[in-house]
């Protein structure tokens, strides 16, 4: 009993032992485990750490061999576009150069201009000044009558007419009156040509600047109608003078000269019935476009006169020529004849040289062997006959007339020429 519970009392005490010591064991176990757990959780910490470390290093180096191969790839780019734009820089620095070139003949061109400008102000200060003069000048009437006299002059010469041939000037006609051109017509006519024309209201009118001073365009307006009615009573004096009674052979129509197309356009714009009126005054108004239209014709009207003159003396000749070689044609015919009985002649005598003198000779020569007739009876007087007979004429315009020299030009008789 005391050995068991000895034994017991050892185990007990021994389990308690065991027990204590699993216990301290247990308890160190635990601090060891919370420290491995600590240390556990520091290194897991250190291991995010140094992952998120990695990752970002990773992410770095990536970022970096990405912008490295965006680098190389930029590079690349840049070098294939340097190549292809290679042509346009140098196609650019060519522009560049001719631009400069450009610019430099645009400053050269810019003093020329301006020099140009200069002259120009000048030249127009010369055209006023001489403008100025002319006009003051066309207000003289004098001035004004040999303006329009050169200006004729130069219309007329233009459409290749000369004076003293094709028209004369300031002519005297039977009733003393004095036109300032009378032209000549084709079939002897004539026609007068009148260059004396008003114009002191176009001229004021023309002094107006409507752009400097547009309150006078009434003022103007009204000067133009001035020049149209001196112009109409210009045009009723002139069918008033009847210079077609003092012509021979003229047309009842005198033409009034302007010498300038602008003169005409501003009196029909102000009265638009100023050529009727003109023409049933037997007038013509004509300007030099005008003027020289109808000179033109008649100068077309000269040379289709001077072609049918010629054309009616080429058919005279012709008519004259045609009746002589009726003429010659006689005395071919006459000729002819001749030549027939010549020939007729000559072969007769032939005939009778060959059929009565040489047997003759032949007879002597046999009767005198002495004596030598070879040169008789021979190629001297063995003469052939002609057998050619001359031509006669055929053609009707050489054949006026029934020759009777014809009817003997037929062929002779066979026993003629025994």
């Amino acid at each position: 009993m005391d050995a068991f519970a000895w034994v017991v009392s050892t185990l007990t005490l021994l389990l308690g032992l065991v027990l204590g010591a699993f216990g301290l064991w247990m308890l160190g176990l635990k601090d060891r485990f919370s420290v491995l757990n600590h240390e556990n959780r520091r290194t897991t910490q250190e291991l995010a750490t140094a992952e998120s470390a990695l990752a970002a290093a990773r992410e770095h180096l990536d970022s970096l061999q990405s912008r490295q191969d965006a680098e190389r790839q930029r590079d690349a780019d840049d070098r294939k576009v340097l190549q292809v734009l290679a042509p346009v820089a140098e196609k650019l620095q060519q522009v560049q150069q001719q631009v400069t070139v450009l610019e430099r003949d645009r400053v050269e061109q810019y003093g020329q201009l301006s020099q140009q400008l200069n002259m120009a102000a000048e030249q127009d200060a010369a055209i006023l000044r001489t403008t100025s003069s002319l006009a003051g000048a066309l207000r003289n009437t004098s001035a004004r009558g040999t303006w329009g006299e050169v200006q004729l002059r130069r219309v007329v010469e233009a459409a290749g007419m000369l004076s003293r041939v094709d028209f004369n000037e300031q002519v005297t006609t039977s009733n003393g009156k004095r036109p300032d051109m009378v032209i000549t017509l084709p079939g002897g006519k004539s026609v007068v040509v009148d260059s004396k024309v008003p114009l002191n209201s176009y001229l004021l009118a023309q002094e107006i600047d409507l752009l400097a001073e547009p309150s006078r365009e009434a003022e103007r307006r009204t000067l133009l109608e001035a020049h149209a009615k001196a112009l109409r009573a210009h045009v009723d004096d002139l069918g008033s003078k009847t210079y077609w009674d003092s012509l021979a052979a003229s047309p009842e129509l005198v033409v009034c000269f302007l010498p300038a197309e602008s003169f005409l356009a501003a009196a029909v714009t102000s009265d638009p019935e100023l050529l009727d009126h003109a023409f049933s005054r037997n007038v013509a108004l004509a300007a030099p476009a005008t003027l020289l239209s109808i000179l033109k014709g008649l100068s077309f009207a000269w040379r289709q006169e001077l072609l049918t003159d010629n054309a009616r003396a080429l058919f005279d000749e012709s008519k004259e020529l045609y009746s002589r070689l009726g003429t010659l044609g006689s005395h071919v015919t006459k000729l002819g004849s001749s030549l027939k009985s010549s020939v007729e002649r000559y072969n007769s005598f032939v005939g009778t040289l060959e059929s009565r003198v040489l047997p003759s000779v032949r007879r002597i020569q046999n009767l005198d062997p002495g004596h030598d007739l070879s040169s008789v009876d021979g190629a001297g007087l063995s003469v052939p006959p002609l057998e050619s007979t001359p031509r006669v004429l055929s053609a009707s315009e050489l054949l006026q007339a029934e020759m009777p020299a014809q009817e003997q030009m037929v062929e002779p008789p066979s026993g003629e020429s025994a």
